[in-house]
């Protein structure tokens, strides 16, 4: 399946909740409403067209209004791959967890939430395991994120 192809088959299957963005020059990316995320995800992974059986990543991101949550996606089986996200508001940010369709976001969503402060949702382990336990200097990948020792590269 060619990316025309694909788009048109994830835009047809999921017409109206999701949304093509023009960022994905090589994939397609698609942008989805959180409340449908946990949905969405348990479909594509179901679905024999798609078969999506290989989380390759998951992203937080900052953009200084609101985080946003990226997850690229493959197919194995049918040589596939595209990104979606779900945006969300910057105060009391939370995702549900993946983890049940794809045991490898157990790392991913433990990075997202340690290092940005999003909540993941029904995550079976959120534990930190990049900072020291101890950790009390608040989310150090925020754009708003300060800490004494820290020194801040000028803007270009």
């Amino acid at each position: 399946m060619d990316k025309a192809a694909l788009t048109k088959y994830i835009l047809d299957k999921f017409a109206g909740k999701v949304e093509l963005l023009e960022t994905g020059k090589v994939e397609p990316v698609f942008k989805l409403e959180n409340e449908f995320l946990l949905e969405f995800c348990k479909s594509i992974n179901s679905d024999e067209t798609l078969h999506i059986d290989f989380l390759c990543n998951i992203a937080g991101v900052d953009t200084g209004e609101r985080f946003e949550v990226v997850y690229s996606v493959a197919s194995v089986k049918n040589k596939i791959r595209f990104d979606f996200k779900v945006v969300m508001a910057y105060e009391n940010a939370e995702v549900e967890s993946v983890q049940s369709i794809w045991p490898g976001a157990n790392w991913h969503e433990r990075e997202v939430w340690e290092l940005y402060g999003i909540n993941i949702r029904n995550h079976g382990n959120l534990t930190r395991f990049l900072l020291p336990d101890n950790w009390d200097q608040g989310y150090p990948m925020r754009k708003n994120w300060d800490a004494p020792d820290f020194v801040r590269m000028p803007e270009s």
